[in-house]
């Protein structure tokens, strides 16, 4: 009894009468802390507030339509056209500005806090900004490029 259990009264409650281990509904297993499900978890993570959601909402729109504007001031060496009433060179305007938010939102929080922006749904914060530096550096790639005349 002693080399299962240092403790007597642990190894008695152990030990049923035939000598085999009981099983631990006597009450005697100690109690597990509590734990946060992972969905608990997940969801705190994913909490970016309005700034967050509206960053991912804006952002889904800008990436793409810098990405386009900077293939096309690559390969015309203009930008976007205006469009109809001027709406597609002011889509182009705030996209950039847009663009710059986040990456400034991102630099801030990374000076602040040691990383970047959470992941939130479904990861989409995260992909937005990963996109938005992506966005960024193809500008200067290619601002670059078309000042050098290459």
């Amino acid at each position: 009894m002693q080399a299962l259990c240092s403790r007597p009264a642990l190894g008695a409650a152990l030990l049923s009468s035939s000598g085999r281990r009981a099983p631990f509904s006597s009450g005697v297993a100690a109690r597990a802390a509590p734990r946060r499900s992972a969905v608990v978890r997940a969801a705190a993570s994913e909490d970016v507030g309005t700034a967050g959601k509206a960053a991912i909402a804006l952002g889904l729109l800008a990436n793409p339509i810098c990405l386009w504007s900077e293939y096309t001031l690559k390969t015309t060496g203009a930008g976007l056209p205006p469009g109809p009433g001027g709406a597609l060179g002011a889509a182009e305007g705030v996209s950039y500005l847009v663009i710059l938010g986040i990456v400034g939102w991102s630099l801030a929080t990374k000076v602040q806090t040691g990383s970047g922006l959470p992941a939130g749904p479904a990861g989409l914060l995260g992909a937005v900004e990963g996109f938005s530096y992506l966005s960024l550096l193809a500008g200067i790639v290619v601002f670059g490029l078309n000042a050098a005349g290459i």
